[in-house]
C-alpha cells in the first residue's frame, strides 16, 4: 500500500530516493525550489540538466542527486498560470503523472514532492494540491516500487492545506 504524507521543511535536506525539482524549460536552475535544489545539489547537477536540452512543460526528466541525501531529482516542468483556460491542470497533473513514472523506472522507493508551480507559477494552491493528491491517487494501483510518497510544503500554511485534502480523500 502506498504511504502519503506531509512533512514541512527545507526539500534539499530531505533523504529520500528522489527529489521532485519544480523546474523550468531550461532545466539549468532558477529560483524558488529549483534554485535551492541547484544549489544544494551542487555543480554537477548544473552540469547534467545542460546535456538534457531542457524539458516540455507537462513533462519530467531525471538526473543524479550530487550533493542531495537523494539520489536524484525528477526535475518536473508546471505550468504557469494564466486563468485556467490554458490546460493548465492537465498540464500540472501530467507533471505528477511523469515524475511517478521515472520514479518506478529507476526503482525508488520513496519520492518527495514540492508545491510545484505554486510559487511564481501563480498556480491556485488549493487546486495545485487536489491535482497533486489525484494524481498519486490514480497512479497508485500501477506503483511497484514506489512505496511513500511525501509532499514537502515551505510553510505550515501549505502543509495544513495538503493534510485537511488528504485527510478527506482517505488515500
Amino acid at each position: 500500500m502506498l504511504q502519503l504524507t506531509v512533512w514541512t521543511g527545507d526539500i534539499t535536506r530531505l533523504e529520500t530516493d528522489a527529489v521532485v525539482n519544480a523546474a523550468n524549460c531550461t532545466l539549468l536552475g532558477g529560483g524558488g525550489v529549483d534554485g535551492a535544489i541547484h544549489r544544494a545539489a551542487g555543480p554537477g547537477l548544473l552540469a547534467q540538466c545542460r546535456t538534457l536540452g531542457g524539458c516540455e512543460t507537462g513533462k519530467a526528466k531525471i538526473t543524479g542527486g550530487y550533493l542531495l541525501p537523494a539520489r536524484y531529482v525528477i526535475h518536473a516542468v508546471g505550468p504557469v498560470w494564466h486563468g485556467g483556460e490554458h490546460g493548465e491542470a492537465q498540464k500540472l497533473h501530467s507533471c505528477y503523472v511523469h515524475s511517478l513514472q521515472l520514479a518506478e523506472q529507476y526503482r525508488c522507493r520513496r519520492v518527495a514532492f514540492p508545491c510545484i508551480s505554486t510559487g511564481v507559477y501563480r498556480f491556485p494552491k488549493e487546486e495545485a494540491a487536489r491535482i497533486a493528491l489525484s494524481a498519486v491517487k490514480e497512479k497508485e494501483k500501477e506503483l511497484t516500487f514506489v512505496k511513500e510518497v511525501v509532499f514537502v510544503c515551505f510553510t505550515p500554511q501549505d502543509a495544513a492545506l495538503y493534510t485537511r485534502l488528504l485527510s478527506s480523500m482517505r488515500i
